[in-house]
């Protein structure tokens, strides 16, 4: 399977009980809630919930993936462009304030499908979209990274997402044909003309980053990581040092063999032992990994979004950080 197709699964810090039970309550019935409260104990140090994207954006750090709102092999509208939308309204209820997208998800009909279900936004709500990629057919992906391509695709995400400004606009791939230099100068120029606020990146080297901020300020690095995946370690570390956002795509496995919601995965037992799934032990986990992280699950399933949110209260301890990361680095 293309490694994009598997670039989809992808408040408070006082927590008690019963403001986590609160928060819980509109779920749908069938979230696996069962148990959260019982890890909530002994707490090492309260997370923050939000994160500063370059310097002036404040988002909530568990945001929403909208690859998955598409049709198979992510080209086309979804099936049911109804349940789109509505999964697309209730993730905004949830407090989602940072939806990433790409103009190559479709392509082009994620971002009329967010125009769609959430315009005029609320205020606060943070875009990401991207650009670079092109899409011959479904599950094909073709970095285009000329100039004049990537100014004609910030122009038209602009368009489809009914923005005067993105706030945060990434290059989806380094095309190896074109200079980095030169694609990112069209996107400085895109800048200056007022037409993006903050730049970022997608599955690159930490001398890929230093190569791209010698063109243009980059506030994020969207690379593919996740409990059971960590190539992009020295990205991480990189952005944590310089204050700046990590997006893990694909933060519980993506599509396919790599899915942590298989089963006989190595977290199993220990999800079931609190009760809980192995995809909420995972966003917590990644949530405690780093502040600069920023998950963004995708689903088209509205209890999967709800199951997905409500690992934003869970906290783990210093015993069960420990053993959730023997579990993770045997598997």
């Amino acid at each position: 399977m293309n490694y994009e197709v598997q670039e989809e699964i992808s408040m408070d810090n006082d927590v008690t009980r019963r403001t986590f039970l609160a928060a819980l309550s509109a779920s749908a019935a069938g979230v696996l809630t069962g148990g959260l409260h019982r890890i909530l104990a002994a707490v090492p140090e309260a997370r923050d919930s939000t994160f500063q994207l370059g310097g002036d954006l404040l988002v909530n750090r568990l945001g929403f993936g909208a690859m998955r709102l598409t049709g198979e092999g992510i080209w086309g509208w979804p099936p049911d462009r109804e349940n789109a939308k509505k999964v697309l309204r209730r993730a905004v209820e949830l407090g989602v304030n940072f939806i990433d997208t790409a103009d190559a998800y479709g392509p082009e009909t994620n971002e009329l499908l967010i125009a769609e279900a959430l315009y005029p936004y609320p205020k606060g709500l943070v875009i990401a979209t991207k650009g670079g990629n092109t899409r011959p057919g479904p599950g094909q992906w073709v970095q285009d990274g000329r100039p004049e391509y990537l100014a004609q695709a910030v122009d038209k995400s602009l368009k489809r997402l009914k923005l005067e400004r993105i706030d945060l606009w990434q290059l989806h791939r380094i095309d190896p044909k074109v200079p980095v230099e030169e694609s990112l100068g069209a996107i400085k120029k895109a800048q200056d003309a007022g037409k993006i606020r903050h730049v970022g990146l997608s599955e690159v080297t930490v001398a890929e980053i230093e190569q791209a901020r010698k063109v243009v300020p980059i506030v994020s690095i969207q690379n593919r990581y996740n409990i059971t995946d960590r190539e992009s370690e020295a990205a991480l570390n990189y952005c944590a040092k310089e204050k700046m956002g990590f997006i893990p795509w694909a933060p519980i496995g993506g599509s396919g063999s790599r899915s942590l919601s298989k089963p006989s995965n190595a977290l199993e037992a220990e999800a079931k032992r609190h009760n809980v799934s192995v995809v909420q032990l995972a966003l917590a986990w990644l949530l405690q990994k780093s502040p600069v992280m920023l998950p963004i699950p995708g689903t088209s399933s509205l209890p999967h979004l709800e199951e997905n949110m409500a690992a934003e209260k869970l906290q783990l301890s210093a015993d069960e950080w420990k053993r959730i990361e023997e579990l993770a680095r045997k598997s």
